[in-house]
């Protein structure tokens, strides 16, 4: 197996800075390099830089670039304008998820797709599978190195880079500039925090160059390099949804709790069973909660009512960095999904008293 793990490209330079390195999703890729709550707490409050060059990009271009989305996508592309970018899913046919998404609109007549890198190819292969219309496809993802740099000093930390006003990139749009003497960087308003910042697209020759670049820039801000432990407990914090886990090929956007992103007004795959779906409701909710108790949650461990019966399950959870206590994500019967419902979560064979939240759980 250890053969067919992938390196990003700067795999050597993490190994250099002290990242501990496990295979996920098929890449050799850095977990941690200090601790998970001091990388986590610098993003909170400073400044950090995730290298997630390991997901997926795929363009979509011509005239029917966006029929094709249209009808892969669950969200309705057509709303959106020049260098917005929008979240969404890929529908499968039994009504779950192949896997969630965020679409960037170019033009007209070109997009880009960013997809989870577990799934790169199940994704490019279910994009072509539905591609009758005869869109142009190209799988740029062994191109482009990104970088996430989040945190709420991440404006003032990189802004000396680029000639682009960061701070008009708006939430969920970006541009294309100069990053660091290079050009056509894509510089986007995204991230999976909660915490604001960007997401910086490179070239993979370009991109030890920028990286340096970003933290000779940043060192006065005390940025750190950020490994993958700490964004999974960032994201917990902010009920943001890991494929996976929280979502998968069995579970519906709607049990999910992305109807927000499920759009009824054109027709997508398996568009007609969710609606109906969506009107006879669901009969589980995925729900982020915080434990009342001393406990930790962890993915599967069951979720039981006051009377020890069966309910639900987690699927992700943790001990928050941010809050010091145990939060978690889990599907349970539609009757406990409301804010301030009860539930137990058993760790260790013992029932521990969780209430659900309205999420983020995190409100800074």
């Amino acid at each position: 197996m250890e053969e067919n793990i992938k390196h990003i490209q700067l795999n050597d330079l993490h190994i250099a800075l002290g990242g501990k390195m496990v295979p996920f999703a098929g890449y050799n890729m850095p977990v941690r390099y200090s601790s998970d709550k001091e990388e986590h707490l610098c993003v909170r409050n400073g400044v950090g830089v995730f290298d997630v060059s390991h997901m997926g990009e795929f363009l979509v271009e011509g005239p029917e670039a966006l029929n094709l989305i249209q009808k892969v996508t669950s969200n309705d592309a057509s709303k959106l304008v020049d260098y917005q970018a929008q979240y969404s899913c890929f529908p499968n046919e039994t009504g779950g998820i192949v896997d969630d998404l965020i679409v960037y609109r170019y033009s007209e007549e070109k997009y880009m797709l960013v997809v989870n890198a577990s799934n790169i190819e199940k994704d490019w292969n279910w994009v072509n599978q539905h591609n009758t219309m005869g869109a142009k496809l190209t799988n740029i993802s062994d191109e482009l190195s990104l970088f996430a740099v989040q945190g709420p000093k991440a404006i003032e930390a990189v802004q000396s880079l680029t000639s682009v006003d960061l701070s008009s990139v708006k939430f969920y749009h970006f541009t294309v500039g100069d990053f660091a003497g290079k050009q056509d960087v894509i510089i986007s308003g995204t991230g999976y925090t909660g915490a604001g910042g960007f997401e910086i697209y490179v070239k993979n020759e370009d991109a030890e160059e920028v990286w340096n670049a970003i933290f000779e820039a940043g060192k006065d801000f005390d940025i750190k390099p950020i490994g993958l432990g700490a964004r999974d407990t960032l994201r917990m914090e902010m009920g943001y949804c890991l494929y996976g886990n929280d979502i998968t090929d069995t579970t519906s956007p709607i049990e999910a709790g992305l109807g927000w992103i499920t759009k009824f007004t054109k027709d997508f795959t398996n568009s007609e069973a969710l609606k109906a779906q969506k009107e006879a409701g669901v009969t589980r909710k995925l729900v982020g909660f915080i434990m009342q108790e001393k406990g930790i949650p962890r993915g599967h461990y069951p979720i039981v009512d006051a009377g020890g019966e069966l309910i639900g399950e987690v699927t992700s959870g943790t001990m928050s960095p941010s809050m010091n206590v145990g939060i978690g994500l889990g599907y349970v019967k539609v009757d406990f999904a409301k804010p301030g419902c009860e539930i137990f979560v058993q760790v260790r064979n013992k029932n521990l008293k969780a209430i659900v939240e309205k999420l983020p759980l995190y409100r800074g």
